[in-house]
């Protein structure tokens, strides 16, 4: 490929001695032709034989819209980093068992998924590519990168286990098909690859990582004929070399310290370059918790440190970027299943990062940029600092319409599937077998007699959220503040009950119990990874009415995926009379020039799902500390907008939108 030549920044920290303009990365490295890669074989990085630091920045091409790519590869070449880095997500690349999307497969992610155009603009914008495929990849991301149908497979996870690698392989051996001929030795942009992620991390009382894992993982990279540096990444002072492999290179990760991680990592591993694989710039958020933030003065410090020592280093992140619909992650508690410490992960995942979650600068991004000029030793071209595209903060438009969730699952079910036991939605045979990823899944019991004060049991813990509706009317408590985690409808709560009816009780009566999955573990110890079912699954969990002490079964499971083919076609709509929940509330935003970014402002709401024109754009809680929900101008046209809400409690008469991201303090209730 030709590499794009690049006009001569102004802001250059380099001066040539000639007319003659400075080259671009891939001029000054690939001149004369490529004879080698990337080598760590001595004290400093080189590149095709030449002196090579490695400034880079994470940009998860996933969380950025597909429209936006280039824009934020400006941005980080202008600020002097030379490689991009990015996590490959499994998840998204094979939705269901053997079915793959690289940008064509018709999956909901679709055109978030052209990773050979990501390879090839990133080659375009003068910038190397470091790529991490995994297969588990952390990031904050729902499961951490796995696909939740390796839960029917009864698999192992990050271990030898042969129908995991049976699996592994299968993935691997399509993905690096793909992206073989972007190597940077055959003329592409990947100059490494990373084996797994952090896998010192996942040490756990007796278990140790093992090493014949890793040694597959490198055996598959050399089956498919991958020739760049492959590389593994944990913290030298916590996990030693558990996560490594003899002979390939260690990186390390860090938020502070960099001597100590450093001189480490030189113990075990002298006569090497260093590298911050992750020097982590900012933080990610929980719902319902503080908005975390790094001062640009501590990042000042850190790089700087960096730079010195001297080591290359990746920002993690660059730009943050989104986590779409139900993509985000979450933590759980370091016992095998403890439901109490179980914490998702927000919709932004801005992470505080140099580039905003919409791509506009930071103070970070100046301290970058200004370290980078005053440390770089290799005299290529830098461009200037692209203008920022203009946000706005359209008029705020009434709400119109309703749908009753009755007339959600009476009126547009996808699937309604009979059992006579309550099922997790991953074991549901929907998707050419692979069950339920995402989403809501609906518990649904008919013809029920309910005496007065009936009370209904869930034995367990429901995974993540729980709604209860008699007759399509909401019983479940409004939730009015954090505290209420702790009550019936959330995962907190074993053996929790609710009393249906106080009134006169009811014959033929319909019981629903609706329960959203908010985020899969994205990491913790090597036995969590087969407790991650979502739903109503627990084992010995029994469904009861306790007035006569009666298990139910004979279900009625309606899975609630909100694809885009069927949210744009829903039927029933009436015009909006109440603002009572579990419903969908229908705004219609006019656009009548050329869209631009915008922040729909939630603040008004209680708790749910936005989607846009039928694509999830993530969830909302008013106890923040994410307020608004960006709406990128590729993801909105010129004309009618439908935003669609899905409001679990109470919906508010309008929706607003704002021209930034709104974060609020601490929020314990209303």
């Amino acid at each position: 490929m030709v590499p794009l030549l690049i006009t001569l920044s102004l802001a250059c920290v380099f001066s040539s001695t000639s007319s003659d303009p400075l080259p671009t990365n891939y001029e000054y490295y690939t001149s004369g032709g490529i004879s080698s890669g990337l080598s760590a074989d001595q004290p400093y990085f080189t590149l095709n034989g030449k002196n090579f630091s490695i400034y880079s920045g994470a940009m998860h091409y996933f969380r950025v819209p597909r429209a936006y790519w280039r824009d934020r590869m400006k941005k980080m070449r202008a600020a002097g980093l030379n490689t991009l880095e990015t996590y490959v997500a499994w998840n998204l690349h094979e939705p269901y068992s053997g079915v793959y999307d690289f940008g064509d497969g018709g999956s909901e992610m679709e055109d978030f998924l052209h990773i050979q155009e990501l390879l090839k603009t990133a080659q375009e914008e003068d910038l190397f590519v470091i790529l991490r495929p995994g297969p588990y990849i952390c990031a904050e991301y729902n499961y951490g990168g796995f696909p939740a149908w390796l839960l029917r497979e009864g698999a192992g996870f990050r271990t030898n286990e042969a129908t995991y690698m049976k699996y592994v392989k299968r993935y691997f051996d399509k993905l690096l098909s793909v992206i073989n001929d972007y190597q940077f030795t055959k003329g592409g942009s990947i100059i490494a690859f990373q084996i797994e992620n952090e896998y010192g991390y996942a040490a756990y009382k007796d278990w140790v990582p093992e090493r014949p894992y890793l040694e597959g993982l490198q055996q598959l990279y050399i089956d498919n004929d991958v020739v760049e540096l492959l590389l593994t990444s944990d913290s030298p002072t916590v996990e030693g070399d558990a996560g490594t492999l003899p002979g390939v290179f260690q990186a390390t990760n860090l938020g502070t310290d960099p001597e100590e991680q450093f001189n480490k990592i030189l113990k075990r591993q002298p006569n090497k370059p260093l590298l911050a694989m992750e020097f982590w710039v900012g933080w990610f958020d929980f719902w319902a918790d503080v908005h975390h933030t790094t001062p640009p003065d501590t990042v000042r410090d850190v790089l700087e440190r960096i730079l010195k020592f001297p080591a290359s280093f990746n920002l993690y992140m660059f730009i943050g970027g989104t986590n779409w619909g139900f993509t985000n992650g979450a933590s759980l508690g370091a016992d095998t299943f403890n439901n109490s410490v179980f914490i998702p992960v927000t919709t932004s995942y801005d992470y505080d990062s140099v580039l905003t979650e919409a791509g506009d600068y930071t103070d970070k991004y100046f301290v970058v940029k200004e370290l980078l000029q005053q440390y770089s030793t290799i005299p290529t071209n830098t461009p200037e600092v692209p203008n920022l595209a203009p946000k706005e903060p359209y008029r705020y438009i009434k709400v119109q319409k309703r749908l009753s969730f009755s007339d959600i699952v009476d009126k547009n079910a996808p699937y309604v599937i009979n059992s006579p036991n309550l099922l997790p939605m991953e074991l549901l045979d929907i998707n050419n077998n692979s069950g339920q990823s995402v989403g809501y899944i609906v518990y649904r019991k008919e013809n029920v007699d309910l005496p007065v004060s009936t009370v209904l049991k869930i034995e367990g813990h429901v995974c993540d959220t729980a709604l209860v509706l008699v007759n399509g009317v909401l019983i479940s408590p409004v939730l009015e503040s954090k505290d209420d985690f702790n009550g019936f409808g959330y995962w907190r709560l074993e053996n929790s009950t609710i009393t249906l009816l106080t009134g006169e009780g009811l014959s033929n009566a319909t019981v629903d119990i609706v329960v959203e999955e908010w985020g899969r573990m994205n990491g913790g110890n090597i036995y969590q990874y087969n407790k991650t079912f979502k739903g109503l699954w627990q084992e010995l969990l029994q469904v009861m009415f306790t007035l006569t002490m009666k298990k139910i079964s004979d279900w009625k499971i309606i899975p609630l995926e909100f694809k885009k083919n069927w949210t744009n076609n829903l039927e029933g709509w009436t015009d909006k009379t109440t603002n009572e929940g579990t419903a969908l509330f229908y705004a219609a935003l006019e656009i009548p020039t050329e869209p631009r970014d915008t922040f729909i402002d939630m603040r008004k709401w209680n708790k749910g799902l936005v989607i846009v024109n039928g694509f999830p754009i993530g969830k909302y809680l008013f106890l923040g500390p994410q307020q608004t929900l960006y709406i990128p101008a590729p993801f909105l046209r010129k004309g009618t907008n439908d935003i669609v809400i899905f409001e679990h409690f109470e919906a508010a008469d309008e929706v607003s939108f704002a021209s930034k991201q709104i974060w609020s303090a601490v929020n314990d209730g209303k």
